[in-house]
């Protein structure tokens, strides 16, 4: 059996669909499989914040051809890039084990904090309006391009700090390069964050991804995407969503930003895992008043 798995070009992509490929041919002997990776319209425009140029969609919209095309089986995304509207002929197969979910400020070289004199680099309006309360006096600045080109921007001083997602840094072996978690009551992850999800056609096999899977946490993701749905939320948009499943039992945290009246409301519930996608979206409800 031959199997090609679809990825973005970026380095930290093609780790993250390595991980699914290594899996997959520990797990199935005599599998075959191979990589095929593609350079998104996400990817080749980064001198404009995502909700200026069309959103999370741009990162997959290649991706989702390859799949229509036969150019290949399965796609590997960072699932907190997903949009929250998926096409009914690519369902999301399965979603991985979460590595750390927080956010991170990440220094430049030899520095032990924020040089809050120069801007924090970051293009998610999610992190900045969070972090105006942790850092009233810093200014914020978007920047773009792939993980190493943001560090590269940092140590050459044009940036006091960054906020990055912790799982990307480490899944790259940069876990040196974080110098301060920000847990997940300062600030709200993104929906899905530190989670692979694999996308597939309606002919694909989820039974080729038993033992990569993770129920529980496809439970959480499920109920944060819910979340950031009910509220129309896009790739920019400020609204966040984290969820954790222990046993039978979950508790979301959301966070809902009124442009209008420029108020930042944040709340949680807690209740049984099978009610997970509704306790969403009442939460949602709740914040949106």
């Amino acid at each position: 059996m031959k199997v090609v798995i679809g990825s973005r070009d970026s380095k930290l992509a093609v780790v993250q669909a390595n991980m699914v490929i290594d899996f997959l041919r520990s797990a199935h002997a005599g599998c075959e499989v191979e990589l095929a990776t593609f350079k998104t319209t996400g990817d080749k425009i980064l001198d404009r914040r995502l909700d200026q140029i069309g959103g999370k969609g741009l990162f997959v919209k290649e991706l989702d051809s390859a799949l229509r095309d036969g150019a290949c089986d399965y796609t590997v995304h960072s699932c907190k890039d997903l949009p929250m509207e998926v096409p009914e002929d690519l369902p999301l197969v399965c979603f991985s084990a979460r590595e750390d979910p927080r956010d991170v400020l990440v220094y430049p070289k030899g520095a032990s904090e924020p040089d809050l004199s120069l801007p924090i680099g970051t293009s998610s309006r999610r992190r900045e309006v969070q972090l105006r309360e942790l850092f009233p006096q810093a200014t914020f600045e978007s920047v773009r391009g792939n993980l190493q080109t943001r560090l590269r921007k940092l140590d050459e001083g044009g940036y006091g700090a960054l906020v990055l997602a912790a799982a990307g840094l480490k899944r790259m072996g940069l876990e040196e390069r974080i110098g301060r978690y920000l847990t997940v009551d300062e600030v709200i992850p993104s929906a899905g964050q530190g989670v692979l999800a694999v996308q597939g056609r309606v002919d694909a096999v989820p039974a080729l991804f038993v033992g990569f899977a993770d129920k529980a946490v496809a439970c959480a993701v499920r109920a944060e995407r819910a979340f950031v749905a009910r509220l129309d939320g896009g790739c920019t948009s400020p609204i966040a969503a984290h969820a954790r499943v222990v046993g039978d039992a979950i508790e979301i945290r959301g966070l809902y930003y009124d442009e209008e009246k420029h108020e930042m409301r944040r709340g949680a519930k807690s209740g049984k895992a099978v009610d997970a996608v509704s306790l969403a979206k009442s939460l949602a409800d709740e914040l949106r008043g």
